[in-house]
């Protein structure tokens, strides 16, 4: 497998799994009952599993763009020191930018976000 298939499968891993904390959140403030039903009023989870929440919506909005880029240079045979090192940087940039939204860190948030935006970008051009 190549790198940038690896790290399509650990950034797809990693939008998988970024609801978690949301849930388990879920599980000690409203109980497991309320949880996995629809109670009437449930209980306001914590800021930071709300931002959980959140910054899995923006992973897996982004997650489409990548693995369309990635299997675009793959498909192509236009995988290169270049893509695998954006893809690399990609799953961290992904993977920051879910710890500092959970934190609740703005400007890191915002700059985790724009190198992966940078990354996507790098592997098209490669492709183009």
């Amino acid at each position: 497998m190549t790198t940038e298939l690896t790290y399509l499968a650990l950034v797809s891993l990693l939008t998988a799994i970024a609801w978690v904390p949301n849930i388990l959140d879920s599980f000690i403030v409203r109980g497991i009952m309320d949880t996995i039903g629809y109670p009437k009023s449930p209980k306001p989870l914590h800021a930071w599993a709300e931002r959980a929440m959140k910054a899995h919506a923006n992973a897996s909005a982004n997650l489409p763009v990548f693995a369309a880029a990635i299997l675009i240079v793959v498909v192509s045979q236009t995988t290169n020191e270049t893509t695998a090192m954006a893809a690399m940087i990609y799953f961290y940039a992904r993977l920051a930018h879910l710890i500092v939204y959970i934190a609740g860190v703005p400007g890191l948030r915002t700059l985790a976000f724009l190198v992966g935006f940078g990354c996507q970008v790098a592997i098209l051009l490669q492709a183009l």
